[in-house]
């Protein structure tokens, strides 16, 4: 017996302009790496980073000319928090170890060029390790992706991995992609979402993808689209309590976080809306243009076994 919903949302109505909505999406994200990549933070590159406290708000312009003219080279000059704090991201040096870097004193440097600046903070990550760090993220999203796919098709089946695939890998992509188009710093707290945001969005496909299988199995005289409908209106309750519950919370890190968060929270709100987009317009429009059906998830008939006489 199938529970009516309650709602009678026709969301497949829609499932056509959604994928080609979502691929313009992609396309433009995918554009926007090509042409000027991510805005990596210090620990992918590597380099120096000094945090500035000023009296009074500086000139942005002047601190960067400053920096230009010294001996640092120049660098990336940025508020940070407010107009009073500035974030100082400095290239690294050749051949310069972190022992090295510490010796120079790079604090006591800043302060002599930047007169009415305090130096609050200094931290240098070497280039290897940079390096490193973004070859484990490239591998940790592979590794993770790879256990999706493994997962659901050993729970569904291979046209079900597919769907939960191609909507995962099409969050992820708008994610890093928006961080590209706003060249907003790129850190391992970002990363560290996006990892985050496959599992929130796979959970979600995967309740979807249950009660898809429930209904395929009972609603024999249904059509895919009927069974793919009831089965979203069954699970939007489910859908809109959890996400705003969760919502709340990433909300309060957005704004009350700081900015030492603020790469984390702002791919964690993204991936919440996208996440619950893509289960639906995504995940379930690829399940049925792949063509999936009844028979697919009914067990083997084994041979001699009585036919099913259900209609």
């Amino acid at each position: 017996m199938t529970i009516k919903p309650r709602t009678q949302i026709d969301f497949m109505r829609w499932r056509t302009v959604s994928m080609v909505l979502s691929t313009l999406i992609n396309l433009i994200a995918v554009g926007s790496l090509f042409v000027q990549g991510l805005n990596l933070s210090i620990e992918f590159t590597g380099g120096t980073v000094v945090e500035l406290g000023y009296a009074e708000a500086p000139n942005l312009d002047d601190v960067r000319e400053r920096l230009k003219s010294s001996d640092f080279g120049g660098g990336v000059v940025q508020n940070f928090g407010d107009a009073n704090s500035v974030l100082l991201r400095l290239p690294p040096s050749d051949n310069v170890s972190e022992a090295e870097a510490a010796a120079k004193d790079v604090g006591m440097r800043i302060e002599k060029l930047l007169p009415g600046a305090e130096v609050r903070r200094v931290e240098f990550v070497g280039p290897q390790v940079g390096e490193e760090l973004a070859d484990d993220a490239i591998i940790a999203s592979l590794i993770a992706m790879g256990g999706i796919l493994l997962y659901v098709m050993v729970r569904f089946t291979l046209k079900f991995a597919l769907g939960a695939i191609v909507a995962t890998t099409h969050d992820v992509m708008v994610i890093i992609g928006f961080f590209s188009v706003s060249r907003l710093d790129f850190d391992l707290t970002a990363l560290a979402a996006v990892l985050a945001i496959m599992g929130y969005s796979l959970n979600d496909t995967i309740v979807v993808f249950d009660r898809v299988r429930e209904n395929l199995r009972a609603m024999r005289k249904a059509t895919p689209v009927e069974v793919m409908n009831i089965s979203l209106n069954q699970t939007l309750s489910r859908t809109i309590n959890t996400s705003l519950v969760t919502l709340l919370t990433v909300i309060a890190l957005f704004f009350l976080g700081g900015e030492m968060i603020h790469g984390f929270s702002t791919a964690l709100l993204i991936g919440m809306f996208v996440g619950v987009y893509s289960s639906v317009y995504v995940a379930g429009a690829m399940v049925l243009a792949l063509g999936a059906t009844r028979k697919d998830l009914l067990p083997v008939q084994k041979e001699g076994a009585p036919a099913d006489g259900r209609p």
